[in-house]
């Protein structure tokens, strides 16, 4: 079987099979599960899909909680780093359901750590997830949203997705190339009546920020010359999550919106301070903006940074 090819044939697929049937990547925590949830909620056939089978019990157990039936969200395992995994998962959700309508790529990991500190083994890790990943399921989802002649792709980027930071270069770069993915995509599907839609949030509280912060190993060695510089980079991150006001559910009610607007935007910024963000690198001269955006911070975490690398 090649790669890009259905594991059903699409040709079967009924014009009123999949309308409301939407697969979400990732389903196993944060912003993956929130959306899964309220899109359920939102009377959407769900597919949650997660990479370890170990996570199932506790989406079913959000799922009762808010009076979700397992009819609306079902879980099905699915490795981003795997074809054949993607081939089958996809079989299961096309077999039952009939089709898809919205694919919402949201799977992936996180890497946190300075250039010279994190492995080959690493950059590849997140590659394989963040990007081959989302593009081998778009590519199997895509000949059934193409027979149905109906259905929308949605990618969760980031503001990191247009704004690159300090420790952060691999995981942005990473959704600096879902961006320009996704843009290209939504050019090539509008010729078949088709979407493809960015979501960018800013930072937000999930697991992510504790037992996923996916700190590569060489920046928590103390002999790197960025040691103190990352960790007060840390820090700084540390607080602006802590008063963070975005919350999981912004995104998930943002992806609901991207799913079924009758016109919808290309990007969809969730967060004040994202939007923010990008406002301003759009408006400002570029050196304007570096001072104002990363001059703070840069003095700050190169007086605290030093007094770390010195204990």
């Amino acid at each position: 079987m090649s790669a890009t090819a259905p594991v059903s044939s699409p040709a079967r697929v009924r014009a009123d099979d999949g309308a409301r049937t939407v697969i979400v990547t990732g389903a196993g925590t944060g912003l993956g599960l929130e959306t899964a949830l309220h899109l359920a909620g939102q009377g959407m056939r769900v597919y949650a899909t997660v990479r370890n089978p170990a996570q199932e019990p506790r989406i079913r157990e959000a799922a009762r909680e808010r009076g979700i039936d397992r009819a609306d969200l079902d879980v099905v395992r699915l490795d981003l780093t795997d074809r054949e995994s993607i081939e089958t998962a996809l079989e299961h959700v096309v077999g039952e359901a009939g089709g898809v309508y919205g694919l919402v790529n949201n799977g992936g990991i996180g890497l946190r750590g300075c250039l010279e500190d994190v492995t080959d083994e690493e950059i590849r890790a997140v590659f394989e997830a963040n990007i081959f990943g989302t593009i081998a399921v778009t590519q199997a989802v895509l000949p059934h949203m193409r027979a149905a002649g109906r259905g929308r792709v949605v990618t969760i980027t980031s503001v990191g997705g247009r704004i690159s930071t300090f420790g952060l270069g691999v995981y942005c770069a990473s959704k600096f190339a879902q961006e320009g993915l996704s843009e290209a995509l939504a050019l090539e599907l509008k010729l078949f009546g088709l979407e493809a839609i960015m979501v960018e949030p800013g930072i937000i509280k999930t697991e992510r920020w504790d037992e996923n912060r996916g700190v590569a190993a060489g920046a928590t060695d103390p002999a790197s010359p960025y040691y103190g510089y990352f960790n007060a980079a840390e820090e700084v991150a540390d607080r602006i999550v802590a008063r963070s006001h975005t919350t999981p559910e912004d995104v998930a009610r943002t992806v609901h919106e991207a799913l079924t607007a009758r016109r919808p935007r290309m990007r969809y910024v969730v967060g004040r301070p994202a939007a923010a963000a990008i406002a301003l690198r759009r408006y400002l001269p570029a050196r304007a903006f570096e001072r104002l955006y990363w001059g703070p911070f840069l003095r700050h975490i190169r007086k605290r940074g030093a007094a770390l690398q010195r204990r």
